[in-house]
């Protein structure tokens, strides 16, 4: 019982300590971005930005190429760990990182033999004559997000380690340098759209580099990466769980990064850009609820390997009261939108009233769906997840292009966003409930 108590103290310590520092690191990296958006957007005008946007939230496909590996590996080390299995997760890791090395290799020649047979300014329905050299912004950023891909591997490292405030700081950081290079590129006079992708993509692979010898050579060498110790069959744990993961983040990209191309080409690359900055505004209250959901979620692995569901019901009770206050934040923000945008854009761009307050209802269904599914995922219970959030990515580009083509307007396109997503929030809510209770079974139970 005293080992329960310490057990339970102990992981309510630690996640205390993440929840703390990764506010303050989420502030920093959230007023990063809040500053990137005017630097970007004087650097290159309204229309070229809106481009670099698009761009930006395709290479986001990249980065969820790893069929899951990085999720279901965050669980397993937490659940390794919980179990003192030190040896099985080095050759954990160590497997992980060859067969991301494996995947990606291919990817990119892929990749880029696609972007050198193919007509980019097509694709993301682009002017030539404003846009120089779109092609070799793509091959270049490919190749370092593809670069970036084996070495994140580092953050989910430490999220399994129960330490998400160290995976967040490893992302501000990248972001930081990325802030300085946008704004030296601006002082500069260069209007290019090469070098703020190249800022842009390489600062998060030069931080990732740094954080691999001080991560394994440093701090945990008991559990560094050796070539002996890779064993395929090891992943598959990995694996099983990672394709379920794997799934459900391409329908999180078909249902939210896709977005972007959808309206560079239903409308025109402009109007990305007051769509981006609504979402970037209302998204502050995304990050900071996954600020304090994202280390509940290998907290409970911890807790249900150990079979302390008293310690998951109590956290989520706390959760509950946080929506509350969430709500009221949220309609505070949308009273005051237009006089945010005026300081924080000036007058270049104009935004209706009325995306703030679809993008903030979207947003909110996003932060209540995630208030119930971080402790499904740590639980590792992903059948439905998979199917619901499967078939609003399947439903979502028809019904955005049906109500396109009937309203023209961008609005309605934002109300599919929303109604896609309603679904897997009340199915996630129901599931988080029969298992915290002990009534669930069947598809419930998977």
């Amino acid at each position: 019982m005293n080992k329960d108590r310490r057990d339970n103290s102990k992981r309510s310590s630690l996640l205390q300590k993440n929840i703390l520092a990764s506010f303050l690191i989420k502030g920093w990296s959230a007023l990063i971005v809040l500053l990137l958006v005017p630097a970007t957007l004087h650097c290159l005008g309204d229309y070229k930005n809106g481009i670099w946007l698009t761009i930006s939230s395709l290479l986001l496909w990249i980065d969820n190429m790893d069929i899951g590996l990085g999720n279901g590996l965050r669980n397993k080390i937490a659940e390794y760990i919980a179990h003192g299995e030190h040896e099985r997760t080095r050759s954990l890791i160590s497997s992980t990182f060859a067969m991301l090395t494996c995947i990606i290799i291919p990817v990119l020649f892929i990749l880029l033999l696609l972007i050198a047979i193919s007509d980019p300014y097509t694709v993301f329905n682009a002017t030539p004559s404003k846009v120089g050299h779109l092609d070799q912004v793509l091959m270049v950023t490919v190749t370092l997000v593809c670069t970036s891909f084996i070495f994140k591997l580092i953050g989910n490292f430490y999220m399994g380690m129960q330490l998400p405030a160290v995976s967040n700081l490893l992302i501000a950081l990248g972001q930081t340098l990325a802030l300085i290079g946008t704004y030296i590129v601006l002082y500069s006079g260069s209007h290019s759209m090469m070098l703020i992708a190249l800022v842009n993509t390489a600062a998060p692979l030069f931080v990732y580099l740094l954080a691999y010898p001080y991560t394994f050579f440093y701090k945990y060498p008991h559990l560094r990466p050796s070539f002996k110790l890779i064993n395929f069959k090891e992943a598959r744990a990995v694996i099983n769980m990672g394709v379920q993961f794997f799934i459900m983040q391409i329908s999180s990209v078909i249902l939210f990064m896709t977005s972007n191309l959808l309206i560079s080409n239903l409308f025109t690359p402009a109007l990305v850009t007051p769509y981006q900055i609504t979402y970037r505004y209302f998204s502050i209250m995304l990050v900071a609820f996954t600020v304090i959901c994202m280390p509940f979620w290998n907290a409970t692995t911890d807790a249900y390997e150990r079979g302390d569901i008293e310690w998951i019901r109590n956290a989520t009770r706390k959760l509950r009261l946080m929506i509350i206050g969430i709500i009221a934040c949220m309609i505070l923000m949308v009273i005051i939108s237009p006089w945010v945008y005026s300081i924080w854009i000036g007058n270049s761009v104009a935004i209706d009233i009325r995306m703030s307050i679809v993008m903030a209802t979207y947003i909110f269904i996003l932060i209540y769906s995630m208030r119930y599914s971080y402790f499904i995922n740590g639980i590792g219970k992903l059948r439905l997840q998979l199917i619901f959030t499967t078939v609003a990515a399947i439903l979502f580009i028809p019904l955005a292009y049906l109500t396109t083509r009937f309203t023209h307007s961008i609005i309605w396109f934002m109300i599919v966003m929303c109604l896609v997503n309603i679904p897997s929030l009340i199915v996630n809510r129901i599931q988080f409930n029969k298992l915290i209770n002990g009534k669930a079974n069947g598809i419930w139970m998977k």
